[in-house]
């Protein structure tokens, strides 16, 4: 069988399920780590339950993947995960879902890998979002997602570190209250959970933000004026409906 033969023959097993993400609706990736817990605590030495070397390197990654070669409006990362909102006239690879999942999470990976000098392999699924609500709505959730995960994390080290097994910590916080952990942290530590670092209870947003610049022509010496986009970090992100805010307005500007 001649390769044309083959091509036509083979490819479409290859193609017969892509999925294409339609027209109007908005593209929000999620690229969530693999077999991070091990990553960070048994190959890496990461200082718990936050390790600020750890968040430069997912903050690191984030901006690589606003810059590869997708349209990407806003990146956030908490924890071990990385939200990525595409522009809505994104159109790479026709946006089918099978390229922008594996692209995606195939960048990340790679240089994630390169920043630790270990290993660090994500997955990434597309969330089709109908609305602009739903995609304020994503990003609140993620926060909601982080804000929970950090106080856990803060309450089940300071009991480990205060000598409890990691059986006996996870079974000493199951059943806990908000009140209740925030309690814990304040009698262990004494830590109250509101003056820790925004970045830990909040995660990190990378939006495109423009700037004036101004040159010189060596020829005529006229200067001439313009403007250029760099993205910018926040490590200060606000809340709740101040959050909604700052989302909605990155997608209406």
């Amino acid at each position: 069988m001649k390769f044309t033969e083959l091509d036509k023959t083979l490819r479409v097993y290859e193609t017969a399920h892509d999925l294409c993400v339609l027209p109007g609706l908005n593209m929000v990736a999620r690229l969530d780590g693999r077999n991070f817990t091990r990553l960070t605590k048994e190959t890496l030495d990461l200082e718990a339950p936050f390790d600020s070397g750890f968040r430069d390197a997912m903050v690191a990654t984030v901006q690589h993947l606003m810059n590869c070669g997708f349209r990407v409006i806003y990146g956030y990362t908490q924890s071990d995960e990385v939200s990525l909102l595409l522009h809505p006239e994104e159109q790479t690879f026709a946006r089918k879902l099978r390229k922008l999942n594996s692209v995606l999470a195939a960048e990340a990976s790679a240089k994630l890998s390169l920043i630790l000098g270990s290993m660090a392999v994500f997955d990434c699924r597309i969330s089709q979002l109908p609305t602009v609500d739903l995609v304020v709505d994503y990003f609140r959730w993620r926060q909601e997602d982080a804000h929970r995960n950090a106080l856990n994390a803060h309450c089940y080290w300071m009991l480990r570190k205060s000598g409890d097994s990691a059986s006996m910590a996870t079974q000493k916080l199951e059943g806990l209250s908000v009140g209740d952990k925030n309690e814990l942290l304040f009698q262990l530590g004494p830590i109250n959970f509101n003056d820790l670092p925004h970045w830990q209870k909040r995660g990190v947003g990378c939006a495109w933000q423009s700037y004036p610049t101004a040159g010189i022509n060596p020829m005529s010496g006229e200067v001439s004026h313009g403007t250029r986009t760099k993205i910018s970090v926040e490590v200060n992100l606000p809340m709740k409906e101040d959050y909604r805010e700052f989302v909605l307005n990155l997608m209406t500007c």
